[in-house]
């Protein structure tokens, strides 16, 4: 491989998207793991794309809302490319809505008219009506959304360093040196070495963990039911997650959390409640102190960047967030939003 223009550090989802948008623009790129392949945050199971609920519109939800309807045209490319299903699909979602909340939910089906701008539905239907693996809802209505998706984490991640590396990229796993243009998009050990070097906290670590079933309903819509994801996959599973723990000793132990979890899915999906349980997963996910990705210059480091994160919608974002990094990292145009930015810390 010739010099690299741009040196990526981390394989995660946000480390080999932009990867992959830089050798589409004719960079030369090497991407440095320390562990594995999503190691980190990206190597879980549950794999939901969804979008913001349709009202109080900002640009953080119209910059989703683009991430999620480009998600498609992305994983199709990562697939072609590589060689590997990422097992995307847009699906849609089902909701029970909350005793009381009718009207609210009305509400927003005839906003989603005008904010989802025809791409896809917001629907209240009765409980019977709703597709898929069929859930419990007291108040007996349901949403269904058409815009969300899944993917499998750990096989999308797969299907990236796969692409990278067939487009003449290169994906080295342990040490090497860094050369060339420097972006640093290692997950929540990064958020603390940025706020070391700055002398305050810009993000933290986020625990979560999440279980795998063996259930087979790869055509069917998830679930989302206070806030507990649902997740049926291609390939004969359905992910259920996750925790967010503030507090914890280890980030890769599971516990009796995970009971709980399985508890509360099989108490609002009944077709669940047989379906023998497969793996365990608990991992760190990087919170940046914002809620919002972090991305941009690293403050007083030439050629340095942050690319980081991406809490729970790193990969709805990443296909869009990758683009807005790469026309920073290789042309110094500047089209990262404000909430973003490292200019702002």
């Amino acid at each position: 491989m010739a010099m690299p223009d741009v040196t990526i550090m981390g394989a995660g989802v946000f480390g080999l998207s932009l990867a992959l948008v830089c050798l589409q623009r004719g960079a030369q790129v090497q991407v440095i793991e320390a562990r594995g392949i999503g190691a980190g945050a990206s190597g879980g199971v549950v794999g939901a794309l969804a979008p913001h609920v349709p009202e109080a519109w900002n640009a953080k939800k119209a910059l989703q809302f683009e991430a999620l309807c480009m998600a498609g045209d992305f994983w199709a490319v990562v697939q072609e490319s590589g060689g590997i299903d990422p097992g995307y699909a847009r699906l849609g979602r089902v909701q029970p809505v909350p005793e009381g909340g009718l009207a609210l939910a009305q509400a927003r089906a005839t906003s989603a008219l005008d904010l989802w701008q025809g791409v896809a539905a917001w629907r209240v239907l009765p409980v019977d009506a709703a597709p898929g693996l069929g859930i419990v809802a007291p108040s007996g209505w349901v949403i269904h959304d058409t815009l969300t998706a899944r993917l499998h984490p750990r096989r999308a991640v797969a299907a990236l360093a796969a692409a990278v590396e067939r487009l003449g990229g290169e994906v080295v796993i342990g040490a090497a040196e860094a050369r060339g243009r420097v972006v640093w998009a290692t997950g929540h050990e990064g958020l603390a070495d940025l706020s070391r070097a700055l002398g305050r906290a810009v993000g933290t670590g986020i625990k979560g963990q999440a279980v795998l079933l063996r259930h087979a309903a790869p055509g069917a819509a998830q679930i989302f039911a206070d806030g507990l994801h649902i997740v049926p996959h291609d390939d004969g599973t359905v992910a259920v997650g996750s925790t967010s723990e503030r507090d914890f000793d280890d980030g890769a132990r599971t516990d009796d959390q995970c009971d709980a979890l399985l508890a509360r899915a099989r108490a609002v999906c009944p077709a669940l409640q047989d379906a023998p349980e497969i793996a365990r997963w608990a991992g760190v996910r990087p919170r940046a102190k914002s809620r919002a990705p972090l991305m941009g210059p690293w403050p007083g480091r030439d050629g340095e960047y942050v690319f980081n994160g991406g809490f729970k919608i790193g990969f709805a974002m990443a296909p869009l967030l990758a683009g807005r990094m790469a026309d920073l990292v290789l042309d110094g145009h500047d089209t990262i939003p404000f909430e973003f930015g490292t200019s702002a810390l």
